[in-house]
């Protein structure tokens, strides 16, 4: 059937403009004014008369619509019973969701985008806001125009023997990096663990830090991308994408310079803490133009790298590898210089020692030190796992490097904790059973290395500022008698039994 003929058949076009098969323009023109479209959506060409029958159609569904099956629905809302006359309704033109043209709005440029949201938001039957939050939210998600940003590993073809694995993977560590033994030690568990995420149950942080720049800090972290089982590495990432990227691909996170990118994010520090356990890693967020609350797994391997320390609650969930800055007298290879081999052949390796030893791990009940603390044991069961399996001395390894990494709780002490620490220094040292609270004050302002001399914006910690600090471990302030004529507000020692017990566990050296 002839264009015009076509044209005419779905609404407006007079017979007279149906025969001027040379108008195209025209022709659409009608068309559009029966759709209730506009015009600019179209380009133009400069000659019109050379547009054919088949390419005013194809204008039709290709400018007008993300879709040609949006060009169908929208013309069979309006009443247009021949639509299948312009373009077959097949099976490849069945009816599309919503969500799909949000995704292909996702992928126009910015300008492109601003040229249709207007018309797009009423296509959709939406405010122009609801649209442009949509697209922004599509925007972040991974995966727009890109295919699975990883390598493919082929998994080693012969048998390997774990512990030589990890002993090679320790010293190709510091082959490239300035570290001590035990931080090359615990870097080749951690790699090796990120290929057992589908049997372990803990998933510590592997917190790269250092007290200054330029000491291997992304060397390192780079090290651990060529290791490790799926990985991407970001400088800077949202929270909306951190999610939706874990839960797309299950990957090992990479992210770099957290000193900066974490420091006032408080959502994604929560998310990354999230995804400590198993059990509990899941955020839910709104999803579609209907808002329906959707579960996000944050489950999977992530590596930190930044100067100094992180939160509190970062620090407590990691695995702290802590670089110093390489002396003049030492030195290292360039990770560039590096047989082109070296990594991909490790991470063969790697991927077939989950393959053969995934239910070992899964199984593994190893010792855990108990000089750690709670938390410092559920970041190193996984690895002291791996290295149990992996057998011929690793989990002696591995028990040195988690008591050398992880075993001194001085420099993570929250300050609550750092507060009772000192108030039973003061007992000790006095060898006394209680004491005033101007007397605790004294003392505790004694240490200038300690913050309680400037606690109160430079100022001494005041006995209100004390009260609240212990107030959270049930202490509480009362009247003591001090001698035979004497009483004053303070504290005995018996009401610091259970908290002294509690959060600062029994003294290293008895």
């Amino acid at each position: 059937m002839p264009c015009g003929e076509q044209l005419m058949r779905l609404g407006r076009l007079k017979r007279t403009e149906a025969l001027r098969e040379d108008d195209s323009k025209l022709a659409i023109h009608s068309c559009l004014d029966t759709c209730k479209l506009h015009p600019n959506l179209l380009p133009w060409p400069e000659q019109e008369h050379e547009l054919g029958n088949q390419v005013v159609t194809d204008k039709l569904s290709r400018f007008l619509f993300v879709t040609d099956r949006d060009f169908h629905e929208t013309a069979e809302t309006k009443g247009c019973d021949l639509v299948t006359d312009i373009h077959p309704l097949t099976e490849e033109h069945a009816p599309v969701n919503d969500e799909e043209v949000i995704r292909d709005l996702a992928r126009l440029s910015l300008i492109e985008y601003d040229r249709v949201r207007v018309d797009k938001a009423g296509l959709l039957g939406v405010r122009v806001t609801l649209l442009d939050k949509l697209v922004k939210i599509e925007r972040e998600s991974p995966g727009i125009g890109e295919d699975l940003p990883f390598r493919e590993v082929v998994t080693w073809e012969k048998q390997i023997d774990p512990a030589e694995l990890l002993t090679q993977i320790s010293i190709t560590v510091r082959r490239f990096i300035i570290c001590s033994q035990e931080v090359a030690d615990a870097v080749a568990l951690w790699a090796a663990m990120t290929w057992f995420m589908d049997v372990v149950q803990v998933a510590p942080l592997a917190v790269i830090t250092a007290p200054e720049k330029r000491c291997g800090k992304t060397m390192l972290l780079t090290i651990l991308g060529k290791l490790s089982a799926r990985p991407i590495t970001a400088s800077n990432i949202s929270p909306a994408a951190l999610f939706r990227a874990i839960d797309a691909w299950k990957p090992t996170l990479l992210i770099d310079e957290t000193d900066a990118c974490l420091r006032d994010n408080e959502e994604l520090r929560g998310i990354i803490n999230s995804g400590h356990t198993r059990d509990s890693a899941y955020v839910i967020r709104t999803v579609g133009e209907t808002f329906t609350p959707t579960k996000f797994s944050t489950w999977g391997a992530k590596a930190l790298s930044g100067i100094g320390h992180l939160s509190a609650t970062l620090m407590d969930r990691a695995v702290v590898l802590e670089l110093p800055r390489k002396l003049a007298t030492e030195s290292v290879e360039r990770i560039r210089h590096a047989e082109p081999d070296l990594f991909p052949t490790l991470a063969a390796k790697l991927a077939r020692f989950a393959n053969d030893c995934a239910e070992a791990v899964r199984q593994a009940r190893p010792s855990l030190p108990q000089s750690l603390n709670d938390r410092a044991q559920d970041n190193w069961e996984p690895l002291l796992a791996i290295a149990m399996v992996a057998g011929q001395g690793w989990f002696e390894t591995a028990t040195k490097a988690a008591l050398k990494l992880s075993g001194s709780e001085s420099s993570s002490l929250s300050q609550g904790t750092e507060l009772l620490g000192d108030i039973k220094e003061m007992f000790e040292l006095n060898k006394i059973d209680r004491m005033a609270t101007t007397d605790l004050l004294r003392g505790l302002c004694e240490d200038e290395e300690k913050p309680w001399a400037t606690y109160d914006r430079g100022f001494p910690i005041k006995p209100r500022q004390l009260a609240a600090k212990l107030k959270d471990y049930g202490i509480y302030s009362k009247t003591i008698r001090l001698d035979f004529a004497s009483t004053a507000k303070g504290y005995e020692l018996d009401q610091f039994s259970e908290a002294f017990a509690r959060y600062l566990g029994p003294p290293l050296y008895p």
